[in-house]
């Protein structure tokens, strides 16, 4: 279970990652990353729509993409917002796919994040 201090839970929040962050995605979902600000704890949302099942489906599917991002969020305490978004191939997706992709989407996106952030300061310093 995530902490209150790292739930993503305003729609302004949502708004703000997934249109200035990072995006990459796998077969069943799509994981953005944008930098939060200095100090402030990693936060994490999810969007999980009725096109992934009914209810069951949608929290199953929740509760494995929660338990995933656990590795990240100790991985990377501070300094993140992250969305991650099922698509409809998360329902029938096994533990192993989800956490497979969520793991080789977090890290391509956290690379691209990485790279943004080194060419910033770059073209800060010319």
């Amino acid at each position: 279970m995530l902490a209150t201090r790292n739930r993503m839970r305003f729609s302004a929040d949502f708004s703000h990652t997934v249109r200035s962050g990072v995006r990459n995605g796998r077969r069943n979902l799509v994981l953005y990353v944008a930098p939060a600000v200095p100090g402030e704890p990693t936060r994490i949302g999810f969007i999980v729509a009725k096109t992934v099942g009914n209810a069951v489906a949608r929290n199953l599917v929740k509760r494995r993409l929660r338990e995933a991002a656990l590795t990240t969020l100790h991985e990377h305490p501070n300094g993140l917002t992250i969305v991650v978004r099922a698509l409809p191939a998360a329902a029938g997706a096994t533990w192993q796919e989800l956490v497979k992709d969520f793991n080789g989407a977090s890290d391509k996106a956290l690379s691209r994040l990485a790279a943004a952030d080194a060419a910033a300061t770059e073209k800060e310093r010319d």
